[in-house]
């Protein structure tokens, strides 16, 4: 039998602001979305407080301030390094792991850990918190899906302390029964609406349809997931994500844009953080768009367009890249309009190595390899000291266009700046 763990880091976001405000533990605390505009991550105590996630901010401004609730912007650059942190202590516990997401990972562990599950779980949760002050809970499983299934489990039950199992449970199907189709890891919003409809309302449930129907209506992937309920493994840890197909990189503005210079600015900005993307997953864009638009939601003129260019040969370079973004921009701005987006999108992407070449390619291979070195220099030095350490001006200075956080916290890990100061 094999064993699968779902780790999963608590709140995720609060708890990475609070790692360095410990004056937060036991208050409610939230942190919004882009511009500040929405809830996306809660502290138990907001929970408790009613709070739901995707609650808009404007409307519990009010709410949040009566019931002294703390309020912090998203700080991805912080969120990002604290995940990696995580990443590197789990990974010293098992070598077999699978960064699923920013917050969670699974873990794989032989057959004759399985009587040691008991001691396993509390290790890692200790360790983590101990090593990076992050709480986690675990839960294993036979296969993925009932991994995550009893990860749920453990966050719902306190009982549990953050740790649960389903390896060699003959009760399994009384546990399943508490697990909702629509929260059962794999099934999505359409299907399960038509489960619901079909009055398939539990984990369990669905489990014991007929193969064929589940193989028809949901195809293979949805009889793999009921398979995987059943205790028979279909998904392997994936030692590394699959390369992206396209690379997107967008924001919506802190305030409506209406300068030929906001947008350029923005769109080189987009274009430089896309081109690190790319170059970070070892590829090479063959091609760019560039899409603007207007703020439909409100009673403004309304305009939005695109526009693309192909390069001769997929590059990386970020210059070339600016380039052809700043090309596209200018063909489709429009005076007179306010935006409130621009996004770019880099698109037929090809593996740097082992593709086909071109011909043109080896005309100067000097000047390749001068530019290869270049970004490596970069990308390393805005790695290592903040993003933006070294940055092209193109980009614009002061950026007055940038997404509002009015309420971030400083980026403790990765900015010298901004790191903590003992007085």
């Amino acid at each position: 039998m094999r064993i699968f763990a779902l780790v999963d880091c608590n709140n995720f976001y609060v708890s990475c602001e609070r790692l360095f405000r410990p004056e937060l533990r036991n208050r409610p605390v939230v942190v919004l979305s882009n511009n500040d505009g929405c809830v996306i991550s809660r502290s138990q105590e907001a929970k408790e407080l009613g709070v739901p996630m995707g609650a808009p901010a404007f409307k519990y401004k009010t709410f949040f301030l009566n019931n002294n609730v703390e309020i912090f912007s998203s700080n991805y650059s912080l969120y990002g390094d604290i995940s990696q942190r995580v990443s590197d202590t789990l990974r010293g516990i098992s070598p077999e792991m699978e960064i699923y997401s920013i917050d969670e990972s699974f873990l794989e562990f032989p057959p004759q850990f399985l009587t040691a599950l008991p001691e396993i779980g509390p290790h890692i949760r200790s360790l983590v918190l101990k090593w990076t002050g992050i709480p986690v809970s675990i839960g294993f499983g036979p296969t993925k899906t009932l991994a995550k299934a009893a990860n749920r489990l453990a966050k719902k039950n306190p009982k549990t302390n953050g740790v649960f199992s389903l390896c060699a449970r003959r009760d399994l199907d009384r546990f399943l029964d508490r697990i909702p189709v629509t929260d059962v890891w794999g099934i999505g919003r359409r299907h399960g609406k038509r489960l619901l409809a079909r009055g398939v309302d539990t984990a369990r449930a669905f489990k014991d349809l007929p193969d064929l129907w589940i193989k028809k209506n949901m195809a293979i992937t949805g009889l793999h997931t009921a398979l995987e309920l059943r205790g028979t493994p279909c998904f392997s840890l994936e030692g590394s994500p699959p390369a992206k197909q396209t690379i997107t990189s967008s924001r919506s503005f802190g305030r409506p844009a209406s300068t030929l210079q906001d947008m350029e600015e923005s769109t080189a900005a987009y274009t430089v953080r896309a081109a690190e993307k790319l170059r970070s997953q070892q590829s090479l864009a063959g091609g760019i768009v560039v899409y603007i638009t207007t703020n439909r939601h409100n009673n403004m003129p309304q305009y939005s367009n695109s526009a693309m260019r192909m390069f001769p040969m997929a590059t990386d370079y970020t210059p070339e890249l600016i380039s052809a973004a700043l090309n596209c921009i200018r063909s489709i701005y429009k005076d007179g309009f306010r935006y409130k987006k621009t996004s770019v999108t880099l698109i037929e992407i090809c593996r740097k190595k082992n593709r086909q070449c071109s011909l043109f390619e080896f005309d100067d291979q000097t000047l390749r390899e001068r530019n290869d070195s270049l970004m490596q220099l970069l990308d390393t030095a805005n790695s290592r000291f903040g993003r933006r350490t070294l940055n092209y001006g193109a980009e614009g200075i002061s950026q007055p266009w940038q997404m509002n956080r009015k309420f971030k916290s400083p980026s403790y890990t990765t900015c010298w700046d901004e790191l903590p100061e003992i007085k």
